[in-house]
């Protein structure tokens, strides 16, 4: 029987994985420079790790979430998304304290089961950046701008950042109940489970996917008219600061994310290139969330980028990320040259070169097939002649050129000659 891997999932193979490295890379730069260090938690995690920190009435709880229960009896869930097993992490390990900032940044996997289509996995890797223990907008700020110069640094520039601001519990409480009330024409017309779960969070409407729902609620009330002065201000502020870092913007009062925790600036980096599933990433203030998993209160601000979406958008707009160092192949072609050959691979490799070594000896066309096969641009070659005078071949296979090198030189001829 061929096995084939898991619906919904996709198989990383060597001729896509240097586009993984370089975005990799890329995030691990950009978190450095705004001092973000990183993070690693397991897998899986305690299910009510999730069921606290999503809301029991968001999508991801209800339908989206790979859950089982262990030898121990335990529930255990594969993560879902990356913030919540980041801040349970900082509270275990005593790091949130009062009046300290802390960054913190993550790769990782996420799990979630629908219906597979572009852009959209039951397993996925999301990149993450949390700032937690301030309020200060800047931090908000600080997210979106580090976000933006990832997207920026690998050569996404055709993207759109929407913000909005969700105020606080009283301006959420009293706009659930506006938007209730002016869609509930449409919802008496539905199935009763639709109707049970806007009454339990009207503010999922505003994500829904139903072309009716989406055209009715164009017209609904705007929940920055419901914003406290003190909220209006934050987000009047978000702006100006964004503005003056250069980042590109629009407001977007529709914008709420799928997950129950935020509050205040929430926001969404979108692209056209994507389809219905716009969003290259997303974030904003979870201030209650750290509470809710056992630690103090403690206002903190972060974003998960989609690295699926990324390559995506890279693929369409035609965008050639840099591949991984080429190797030299080293090869050769009588019987006792191999143990030399060996030898030309160690050296290079203890100077920092990838040195790819043929274990078996071959004619020279098919050392050259090999090494063009690998990706090589350059042959390292022992012949009988080469063997005899403790020399090697040094042959470009763009060029076709070749020189011959003493073997202990061979590291040292590499290095002198920048190639």
């Amino acid at each position: 029987m061929k096995f084939q891997s898991p619906r919904g999932t996709e198989d990383v193979l060597p001729s896509d994985s240097y586009r993984w490295v370089h975005l990799e890379t890329t995030f691990r730069r950009i978190a450095s420079q705004f001092g973000y260090l990183e993070v690693r938690t397991p897998t899986f995690e305690d299910t009510n790790v999730f069921l606290r920190t999503a809301g029991d009435t968001s999508e991801v709880v209800t339908k989206q979430m790979y859950t089982f229960i262990d030898k121990g009896d335990r529930s255990i869930t594969l993560k879902p998304e990356g913030t919540a097993g980041v801040v349970r992490a900082l509270i275990q390990g005593n790091l949130i304290q009062q009046g300290k900032v802390l960054r913190a940044s993550y790769i990782t996997p996420i799990f979630r089961y629908e219906r597979p289509q572009k852009g959209r996995l039951r397993e996925a890797h999301q990149f993450g950046l949390e700032c937690i223990g301030t309020q200060n907008v800047r931090a908000d700020a600080e997210i979106i701008i580090a976000t933006h110069a990832f997207y920026e640094a690998i050569g996404i520039k055709s993207t759109v950042v929407k913000v909005n601001s969700l105020g606080q519990e009283e301006c959420q409480s009293r706009y659930r109940q506006v938007l209730l009330d002016f869609a509930m024409p449409l919802l008496s017309e539905g199935t009763p489970e639709a109707l049970e779960a806007a009454r339990k969070n009207p503010l999922r409407l505003l994500d829904s996917k139903d072309p009716a729902m989406i055209e009715a609620l164009a017209k609904a009330p705007s929940i920055l008219d419901y914003l406290e002065p003190e909220s209006k201000g934050r987000f009047d502020e978000l702006q100006r600061l964004l503005t003056g870092a250069g980042v590109p913007f629009e407001i977007d009062p529709k914008i709420v994310r799928g997950l129950d925790y935020y509050s205040e600036t929430v926001f969404e980096v979108q692209s056209t290139l994507l389809g219905s599933q716009s969003a290259l990433c997303g974030g904003g203030r979870y201030d209650g969330l750290a509470k809710e998993l056992g630690g103090p209160v403690t206002p903190s601000v972060g974003v998960g980028m989609g690295v699926e979406r990324a390559l995506i958008v890279l693929e369409e707009l035609g965008v050639e990320l840099p591949r991984l160092a080429e190797p030299v192949y080293v090869g050769a072609m009588v019987d006792g040259g191999i143990d030399a050959a060996e030898e030309v691979a160690r050296t290079l490799r203890r100077t920092g070169r990838s040195a790819l070594l043929d274990f078996e000896p071959r004619k020279a066309p098919k050392l050259i097939a090999r090494a063009e096969e690998a990706g090589a641009q350059w042959l390292v070659l022992i012949g009988e002649d080469e063997l005899a005078s403790g020399s090697a071949a040094v042959r470009n296979l763009q060029s076709r050129e070749q020189v011959v090198v003493r073997r202990e030189e061979v590291a040292q001829w590499f290095a002198h000659s920048s190639r």
